[in-house]
């Protein structure tokens, strides 16, 4: 979905040579419409389109049910790519893009909507319940309405109960990316933690360890509660599987995440806050 003519050719003929079957629509009311009557695997989305906006588009594609969304922004708009996570892209691409790379984002996205379920037992902590396999989220018996890059984050953080991970780490083993901007990671764990946290400000299971990462912190067992909501006990399975070691966050200094979803990055200047991130 993208108004500029030769932009939508040069993506879709990309897309065509992967051996994806791609439609192209170049405004916004035209791509709710279509995807209505045949809902497509995934959408490619630019921010900026007639008639109706990429975060419009995407918020009401979203309601009718998870659909993979990668997301084109223009180059340094770090408002724009943080807002288009924040209604649940799933990816963005900066403009001007390597087509290649797009491709590979495609591809990346589709495995993790695709890939067949992790086997295995629910993974619970205090009132919150995974089933991996079934991908159902429940709080307090509820059902959780996460995106797929929400639900793996939390599944990730529920198998490494107490273990502190970073950034880079996270990227890698749950987006599947060995390079990225790393605010993607911040922003999913700010939207995971406004789902699953009795005070976002004040987050008790999701924790911000300085300039390292984060660490999931397994509830209370007093807290617990089974998938249909009557209690039980607190039973997080850990994974003992891959690196230990924390990983650093960006910059010589490192990024410092100050728990409520905002950073603080050194500059010449001194430091300055970056939303969202």
């Amino acid at each position: 979905m993208d108004d500029d003519p030769t932009v939508a050719e040069v993506v879709a003929s990309y897309l065509d040579r992967a051996g994806f079957a791609v439609e192209r629509v170049a405004d916004g009311p035209s791509a709710v419409s279509r995807a209505a009557v045949s809902r497509p695997d995934l959408v490619v989305l630019d921010l900026m389109l007639p008639g109706m906006d990429g975060l419009e588009v995407c918020r009401r594609l979203r309601e009718a049910g998870p659909l993979p969304v990668v997301m084109l922004t223009a180059r340094g708009d770090e408002d724009d790519r943080i807002l288009g996570l924040e209604v649940g892209a799933d990816d963005y691409v900066t403009k001007p893009f390597s087509p290649r790379e797009l491709v590979l984002r495609v591809e990346s996205v589709l495995r993790r909507a695709g890939s067949p379920p992790a086997a295995g037992p629910w993974l619970r902590s205090g009132s919150l319940a995974l089933d991996p396999a079934a991908r159902r989220a429940l709080r307090g018996g509820a059902e959780l309405a996460l995106t797929i890059r929400e639900f793996d984050l939390l599944a990730f953080f529920l198998r490494q109960p107490g273990r502190v991970l970073g950034r880079e780490e996270l990227m890698r083993r749950v987006w599947g990316w060995e390079f990225g901007d790393l605010s993607t990671v911040t922003v999913h764990v700010r939207r995971l933690r406004e789902k699953i946290e009795d005070d976002p400000a004040r987050p008790r299971l999701i924790s911000t360890v300085w300039g390292v990462g984060y660490r999931f912190d397994p509830a209370d067992p007093g807290d617990a509660a089974s998938p249909t909501g009557t209690t039980g006990t607190s039973d997080t399975t850990a994974d003992t599987t891959g690196a230990t070691e924390a990983d650093r966050l960006r910059g010589p200094a490192g990024d410092r995440d100050r728990g409520d979803g905002s950073e603080v990055h050194p500059g010449a200047s001194g430091a300055r806050e970056a939303r969202g991130a």
